[in-house]
């Protein structure tokens, strides 16, 4: 653990009132003053809100950097189940943990303050700037076959609702196949990868990735997404995101502890918001107006298209039509 992290640790403990000197943090780490001073600051860009007074130095009460430590703190038992690696910044959660599966162990999760090329599904950027999100992905190894890897994603989308619900009191809705929306905006989006073994037709493994947005970033949404996206919460709280993080991380486990469960798949058609709506299916350059019909126990979308005929979609993109957004 570096400098920088050790200081902010220390902090996340608190002292007396929840100050430490920064003469006592200088001691406990063998730093100087001044090196205290400058971890401070790192602290403070990186999204942590510190209060200084002539009694030192604390967290102040809308604190929300995203730190290992706080996230182990609120992920309890699930800790040992999970190893946790949380960088600053990286290109892409998915990215990294793609180059690096064949060196880490499975339930391996990997988190970013921001990220530079955050993606979604179709290549579609996903932004990710500091101090805004929570950007993490998880790396499995399911005995699953690549049709049956939509199941990681349904887990992924129905483990984040619970999540948003537990630490927010909020109730999301789930816009087929990836995409988590509150209050009619996008909140969240998930993008699962995976490796398969040709021979056995098997997963090699699974990197699941999901990105919330839980604030709104500085200076707002871009002008392409301001209708679309939109923040989990209102107003800052402490330690929203690496709280929002343990309960995915958590429920997301119990969820692919047992990925036959038929009840997972009646939530996810639960939690719908396209049942019973006009929507628009898109394949490449096309797009074909239909009536949502269901979710099944699969989790493909049921349409019927104005020609009468129905299709079970496993897989695509699909639109709300604007007289039904």
């Amino acid at each position: 653990m570096n400098t920088k992290l050790q200081v902010a640790a220390l902090l996340e403990q608190g002292g007396g009132e929840g100050y430490l000197s920064g003469a006592a943090i200088a001691r406990s780490l063998g730093l100087t003053r001044s090196a205290v001073w400058k971890c401070i600051r790192q602290l403070e860009a990186e999204g942590y809100e510190i209060e200084s007074s002539s009694r030192g130095y604390r967290l102040g009460a809308k604190s929300d950097a995203v730190s290992e430590g706080s996230i182990r703190k609120y992920l309890g038992t699930y800790a040992a189940r999970y190893s946790l690696e949380v960088l600053t910044d990286v290109d892409s959660t998915n990215t990294y943990l793609k180059l690096h599966a064949p060196e880490r162990p499975s339930w391996h999760a990997v988190l970013a303050g921001s990220q530079s090329a955050g993606r979604g599904r179709l290549g579609r950027r996903f932004i990710s700037p500091a101090g805004s999100g929570v950007y993490l992905s998880v790396l499995l190894r399911p005995q699953l076959t690549a049709e049956q890897a939509v199941r990681i994603t349904t887990a992924a989308a129905v483990a984040a609702c619970r999540a948003i619900e537990a630490c927010l009191g909020e109730t999301p809705q789930i816009k087929w196949v990836n995409d988590v929306y509150l209050r009619g905006k996008k909140t969240c989006g998930i993008l699962t990868e995976a490796s398969i073994d040709l021979e056995s037709g098997g997963l090699d493994w699974v990197v699941m990735g999901i990105g919330f947005n839980v604030y709104e970033p500085e200076g707002g949404f871009p002008a392409d997404l301001k209708d679309i996206a939109g923040p989990i919460a209102t107003d800052r709280g402490r330690d929203l995101r690496s709280r929002l993080a343990a309960a995915f991380l958590c429920r997301f486990y119990d969820i692919c502890a047992d990925l036959d469960d038929t009840g997972i798949a009646g939530e996810y058609r639960r939690r719908s918001m396209l049942i019973g709506k006009q929507i628009n299916v898109i394949r490449g350059g096309s797009t074909r107006p239909a009536t949502a019909l269901d979710i099944d126990g699969e989790c493909r979308l049921l349409v019927r298209y104005e020609d009468g005929t129905e299709e079970a979609l496993s897989s695509g993109e699909v639109s709300v039509r604007a007289a039904y957004a």
